[in-house]
């Protein structure tokens, strides 16, 4: 008994030790922030715990996203490992009374996709080769885009007439171009040497036209409204020119 009062004594002196250090704290802190020279520092202080606060919540909701992310990692893992395993059942139990395959189930149908297979890339290889590039046609939000300088008084049909006029024209030549020389006629002839003769470097790979194929392949008159047109093509960027030797060559973009 004397043993517990003890004990009870010792417990009561060290709690009013501790309140007496933490009243000596507080007193401690309201001296600094009664100093002036003191009360910068302390709110760069709670400023800075602020943020360390804020940095404390956010490595928290990371870690609890990391936790999950975790934990559906090892279900996959689980779900793989089982299937795995059932795979390996299966493999390892093949039921005798399966018909067993051979090489001749095996071979063909393969050598028929095969072939099947390289006939189809050289189809369309064959199509891509003989492929033209055509405009598309203005829309009326384009046309409505277009500046009033150059549409003046022209009509949204009036410039897609002369695009499907253009896209004719070019489909035309490169029908030629396409065609074996043995297979043309003089006036094919004629033309095709026309066309290598006015390939430059900078045509190499594109599709273009001449004022002298509009001429040929199409009802357009080269005047003033047909070059008004070309200059919206070019502005839709449907076109654009190149200027070579005093000669334009339109290239369809």
């Amino acid at each position: 008994m004397a043993k517990v009062e003890t004990i009870n004594r010792e417990n009561k002196v060290q709690e009013q030790g501790n309140c007496g250090s933490a009243m000596d704290l507080i007193s401690s802190l309201l001296a600094i922030g009664n100093e002036q020279s003191l009360r910068s520092v302390v709110s760069n202080l709670g400023q800075e715990l602020a943020v360390c606060h804020g940095l404390l919540v956010e490595m928290e909701a990371e870690v609890q996203q990391q936790e999950k992310l975790r934990d559906r990692l090892k279900m996959i893992k689980m779900s793989v490992e089982r299937q795995r395993s059932e795979a390996e059942h299966l493999q390892e139990n093949v039921p005798p009374y399966l018909p067993k395959p051979t090489r001749s189930c095996n071979t063909g149908p393969a050598v028929k996709r095969e072939e099947a297979t390289k006939a189809e890339c050289t189809k369309k290889s064959k199509e891509d080769a003989t492929a033209v590039k055509q405009m598309p046609l203005i829309s009326p939000e384009e046309f409505d885009n277009i500046p009033a300088y150059l549409r003046g008084r022209l009509r949204c049909e009036q410039i897609n007439v002369v695009i499907q006029e253009i896209n004719n024209a070019v489909a035309a030549k490169y029908k030629i171009m396409h065609q074996p020389l043995k297979s043309m006629k003089a006036p094919a002839r004629k033309l095709y040497s026309r066309f290598l003769e006015e390939e430059i470097k900078e045509t190499r790979g594109e599709f273009f036209i001449m004022e002298a194929d509009i001429k040929e392949f199409t009802q357009l008159k080269m005047d003033k409204r047909c070059y008004n047109i070309l200059s919206i093509l070019r502005h839709a960027q449907r076109l654009r020119e190149i200027r070579c030797s005093g000669f334009v060559r339109y290239i369809i973009c």
